[in-house]
């Protein structure tokens, strides 16, 4: 393995040096790389260059793409990188989880558990991480959107499958600037309805005619969109790139340091009345679910044991905490004889955390405390203003078991390089690419998880409360009621150090001969999972639960006796796989501006850390104990027309996926094994007229479980949170002096679980924004998320209303209102 990082490694930095030389011996020509901020292209000048071969024509491309230039961004009045993909045709976001933990998708794809499963997340071209998806490590969570961000885009199947490794339904990529353009911006927002304050800023320019350089980033803090009590969002991100220009192409060295503190929501509950298939979500009194959460200026210190089982203290407002120190390099140049070659490169250390509050049960304190201690048990505040007092039985409880999991490693590194020719042939022009792709995505993580009793209460007011049963006996310990998942049946204190490499070599022939393109493309996976894991799930006589002074007062308590720890003996893992990727597409030009096209992929997704600790990988040996385990494939068959005429912009394409599904969800501790079916429609559209415009996107989406081998009652229902229409609408009035507008982003109702029993309703959210140019490099704006304060439900832990009504489930943020001075030089 280490000679294979030596030849790697080796590899790219001889391009350095011949892109170097190359630099110094040839005159400066006009850059090839993307420019800063698109501007609005023709339709003969919109240029596709995320997951395909090289750069092309929109219309000539058989592809389904779409973008967001940075204007776009800010008026949508984004919160997270999430909501900025929701404003793209197709893209199935969740972003209900704050800065990062959101649940993505592509139309058609699940959503089987957490993460981007099938969508690949890229920054500039690479991966963010190599799998969108590990557990408690999602992609989003290392990913900012700042002044750096030129334009965003996204291919949605297609190319994606055999373009990019692990990412067969789809790939979001955030493109940065580069200084083509001169100048930057300085600009201070702060909330009116709620409390964060953030500086962003950019700077980019010529330091000669062949060098180019762009530099920016931001700094936060606050409280954030719900009451937590406390400063939850703290911190920042800068980024920097530097480009040597020389004739025929260029070189582009870049680094980027993330360090941010964001909180992470995960579902609160709510009381729902009526029925399941026509329910009524109303919020708990004094707990607003679009407005509050689990968090509180009194749950501030987690004291458990770390992954070597030494005791340690926590802090729970790290939330998610991605520390991200990050270097690459980016060159295109021509070899001669028409040989152009790409490279990327990019080495990410990355680690940190994730820690947030999840409510196993909720339910009144009379009734939690006979459940946990008996008849006669009762309850008092631990802490906060009350401590000692005694809690109202009547008041509503949570029974939390405390997700921490330190990251301790999610290091990355990863080079694609690809060599491309234009041919003239008789039947016309003929495009050979070949490349091969190289990965290594490590995950060392340990899970710390604690169980406590927390007073469901808005305001980042809500207390710890003491159990006594009617004995006399503490069964808590400041709240604590166990130094484990207690609440889970003391599973999952676990440590993960495996690391993944990933190998890919790919090509790709495209004819254009008039009218018609027509293009193909392999790519050959192979892989391997080498590390081991540690954890009592695993059995084998494995002890997961001791007793230990966690206080050092002398005394076990009783939650003292539920003490959770990483067992000593460890189990390998070692395996490996293989999968074939194939697309063919053909795109035919009916006039200047219209086309038709269509597609059939067949591309696949490497399961990873949610593979473990499963029946899938023997516990003695490593291996798999199902080959097919480790690799699930998703088919897809799309086409469709786009049309550009003026100001007016149309796509339409129809799809249909088979996709197969294995999977872990660690709130459930639920393993899935199935395979989807899915059909649709997905619309994208554009016009404008003198000072107005407005862009819109619809997906109808029909899907169904096709088959499951561990639940087959599920068979024929549709997947859970997968809402059969999604839309966003974005009209606006640019008089020059002032833009005004909105942004429309809506779902029709979905089903909570697989079941299909209680319905998620549909809901519209509308962001305005208003923009006024007081004076030349002057802009004041004011951005309105959620200006209906609607409450919006992207999933919920319960299949059915409870026989208590409260459903834990998360929803959009309430209405927030943010303002802006800036000034661009």
């Amino acid at each position: 393995m280490k000679r294979q990082f030596q030849t790697f490694l080796l590899t790219s930095a001889t391009l350095i040096v011949a892109n170097a030389a190359q630099a110094q011996q040839q005159p400066v020509a006009a850059p090839q790389s993307a420019p800063d901020v698109a501007p609005a292209a023709a339709p003969d000048d919109e240029i596709v260059v995320t997951a395909v071969a090289r750069g092309q024509n929109r219309l000539n491309s058989s592809v389904t793409v779409s973008s967001l230039s940075s204007d776009d961004i800010a008026k949508a009045a984004p919160r997270s990188v999430a909501e900025i993909f929701r404003n793209l045709p197709g893209i199935r976001s969740e972003s209900s989880g704050g800065e990062g933990n959101a649940n993505i998708s592509v139309r058609g794809l699940p959503v089987a558990s957490g993460g981007a499963k099938f969508l690949q997340l890229q920054e500039d071209g690479l991966p963010v991480l190599e799998f969108g998806d590990i557990t408690f490590g999602n992609a989003d969570i290392f990913l900012r959107s700042d002044f750096n961000i030129g334009r965003v885009e996204s291919v949605r199947g297609g190319s994606a499958s055999t373009f990019a490794s692990n990412a067969p339904g789809g790939v979001i990529n955030m493109i940065s600037k580069t200084g083509e353009q001169e100048g930057g911006a300085i600009q201070a927002t702060a909330g009116i309805d709620y409390e964060e304050y953030r500086l962003d800023f950019d700077y980019g320019g010529r330091i000669s005619d062949s060098l180019r350089y762009h530099v920016g980033g931001f700094y936060r803090q606050g409280e954030g969109p719900r009451k937590a009590g406390y400063d939850a969002n703290k911190g920042g991100q800068i980024k920097a790139n530097i480009t040597k220009e020389f004739a025929g192409g260029y070189i582009r060295l870049y680094g980027k340091y993330l360090n941010d503190r964001a909180i992470g929501y995960l579902p609160n509950p709510v009381l729902v009345t009526g029925s399941n298939s026509n329910p009524k979500y109303q919020d708990l009194p004094g707990f607003s679910i679009n407005g509050d959460t689990l968090h509180s200026r009194y749950f501030r210190d987690n004291v458990t044991l770390d992954g070597r089982n030494n005791p340690v203290t926590r802090d729970i407002r790290d939330g998610q905490h991605p520390v991200v120190y990050a270097v690459g390099l980016e060159s295109q140049f021509e070899l001669g004889d028409g040989w152009n070659v790409t490279e990327r490169f990019r080495y990410s250390d990355v680690s940190g955390g994730f820690t947030s509050p999840f409510p196993s049960a909720v339910d009144t304190g009379s009734a939690i405390a006979t459940a946990l201690g008996g008849a006669g048990s009762t309850l008092t505040y631990a802490n906060g203003p009350n401590a000692g007092q005694a809690f109202n039985g009547s008041n509503y409880l949570a029974q939390i078991v405390l997700f921490d999991v330190k990251i301790n490693s999610l290091n990355n590194i990863t080079n694609d390089l690809r060599v491309s020719r234009d041919f003239d042939t008789g039947a016309g022009k003929l495009t050979a690419t070949a490349g091969f792709y190289k990965s290594r995505q490590t995950i060392a993580t340990d899970w710390l998880w604690t169980s406590h009793l927390l007073e469901v209460t808005g305001g980042g007011n809500a207390a710890l409360v003491n159990l006594t049963n009617a004995a006399g006996q503490a069964l808590t310990q400041n709240g604590t009621y166990g130094y484990g998942a207690t609440f889970f049946g003391n599973c999952c204190r676990r440590s993960y150090d495996v690391d993944y490499d990933t190998d890919a070599p790919f090509a790709s022939l495209s004819l254009a001969t008039g009218a018609l393109t027509l293009d193909g493309s392999l790519r050959y996976d192979f892989g391997s999972a080498k590390g081991t894991i540690a954890g009592s799930d695993l059995g084998g006589g494995r002890v997961g639960v001791i007793s230990r002074d966690m206080n050092g007062d002398g005394v076990i308590s009783i939650p003292e006796t539920n003490v959770a720890v990483v067992p000593t003996l460890t189990a390998p893992v070692d395996y490996s796989y293989e999968y074939l990727s194939y697309s063919f597409g053909a795109n035919y030009r009916l006039a200047d501006d219209i086309a038709l096209f269509a597609r059939y992929s067949r591309g696949a997704r490497a399961n990873a850390d949610r593979l473990l600790f499963g029946p899938a990988v023997s516990t003695t040996t490593g291996n798999l104990t199902d080959s097919g385990a480790a690799v699930d494939f998703v088919k897809q068959l799309e086409g469709g027309v786009k049309y550009r005429n003026g100001g007016l912009t149309l796509n339409a394409t129809a799809f249909h996926a088979k996709t197969e599904e294995q999977n872990f969800e660690a709130t459930t501790q639920t393993f899935f094994n199935r395979n989807y079916r899915a059909f649709g429609l997905e619309l994208e559209g554009g016009y404008r007229t003198g000072r107005f415009s407005i862009t819109a996107g619809g997906t109808y989406t029909d899907a169904k479980i096709a088959s499951d081998v561990l639940n087959p009652a599920v068979v024929g229902n549709r997947p859970r949170r997968q809402a059969k229409f999604l839309y966003q609408v974005t009209p606006q009035y640019d008089a020059g002096v002032f833009t005004v507008g909105a942004n429309v982003i809506g779902t029709s109702s979905s089903y909570a679980q697989d079941s299909n029993q209680l319905k998620l309703p549909g809901y519209t959210q509308v962001n305005a924004f208003l923009t006024v140019k007081p004076m030349d490099r002057v802009q004041l704006s004011l951005n309105a998320n959620n200006l209906f304060d609607v409450k919006g439900f992207t999933e919920a832990e319960d299949a059915a209303i409870p026989a208590n009504g409260i459903v834990r489930a998360r929803s959009i943020n309430g209405r927030t209102v943010s303002a802006s001075v800036r000034f661009d030089f």
